[in-house]
């Protein structure tokens, strides 16, 4: 799975942001605000990636148990599917 093209990671007034651009704009026309966490698993679903790599990810880079990742993976990734996001 992989970010569709057009949506792009911001930092505005200190928080991040997905905005999207061009054609997807048409489509979106929201703001989805991400903490420290999801800002880490939008950077590596900027490439084609597997749920399997981003618990390998996200564990290694967070002190998280897998359960607990698991979890948070497969709510942001439901998040993202809601909001059309995934491509």
């Amino acid at each position: 799975m992989k970010i569709k093209n057009g949506f792009m990671l911001k930092k505005v007034g200190g928080q991040n942001v997905v905005v999207a651009l061009g054609e997807a704009s048409r489509s979106f026309n929201g703001i989805i605000r991400l903490n420290d966490t999801g800002v880490f698993l939008w950077q590596k679903l900027q490439q084609e990636t597997s749920e399997e790599q981003l618990l390998a990810a996200l564990t290694a880079e967070y002190d998280i148990g897998e359960e607990q990742a698991k979890s948070d993976i497969a709510e942001f990734i439901a998040a993202l599917r809601k909001a059309a996001l995934l491509a």
